[in-house]
């Protein structure tokens, strides 16, 4: 049962008690004081929410971007990919170089416990002095894809969306690449954990 379908049931088990009990609701009021026999005023026509994408073909291209490589636990990703974004945001603001795109995280490796990633930001093109270490100027991995849309909790997206995918790929009988990258909408670092938008792209063989 959807949330909406469940909602609208709900509301109509409180309105079937409030007229059982002889309590009547403004709109339900108005009614009843204007002429005999005219219809109760037309209820709002609610709008329904966007349709995330699922399984949608894309080629993608290369971007240029900064990232900072790293490795982590899944128990806290959001937090290591956090201190990651971190430090490419500040080497971005320290050069003053502009970013061309959403964050992405391009995970590059994993197993059940533990993934290796970029955490990446688009650019327009390398800087004069690139970063060091662990930091790099790189390419966005190129390609088919299919496309996924996710709103929600960061740390639900394995419980619904990651466990979908792989039904999918079933079904359409395709085989990843191994490669998948997490696109935020919203920002990785600032978002509040409940809130984010991610448009996952996996890469298919």
């Amino acid at each position: 049962m959807t949330c909406t379908r469940l909602a609208s049931l709900c509301r109509a088990t409180i309105l079937a008690a409030a007229l059982g009990l002889g309590i009547a609701s403004p709109a339900f009021a108005q009614a009843a004081n204007s002429a005999p026999g005219a219809p109760p005023p037309a209820p709002k026509a609610e709008t329904a929410p966007a349709k995330e994408p699922f399984g949608v073909d894309v080629t993608l291209t290369a971007k240029t971007i900064i990232y900072m490589k790293g490795a982590g636990a899944w128990d806290n990703a959001l937090e290591v990919l956090q201190d990651a974004f971190k430090s490419v945001y500040a080497f971005l603001d320290k050069q003053g170089i502009p970013r061309a795109g959403p964050p992405m995280t391009i995970y590059t490796d994993f197993d059940d416990t533990n993934f290796q990633f970029q955490a990446a930001v688009p650019i327009a093109e390398a800087p004069k002095d690139p970063p060091k270490g662990d930091m790099a100027v790189g390419q966005t991995p190129v390609g088919k894809a299919l496309k996924f849309g996710y709103r929600g909790a960061f740390h639900q997206m394995e419980d619904t969306i990651y466990n979908a995918i792989p039904e999918y790929l079933d079904e359409k009988q395709l085989e990843s690449s191994g490669t998948f990258i997490e696109e935020y909408e919203t920002d990785p670092v600032t978002t509040p954990d409940t809130k984010f938008v991610v448009t996952i792209y996996v890469l298919i063989k």
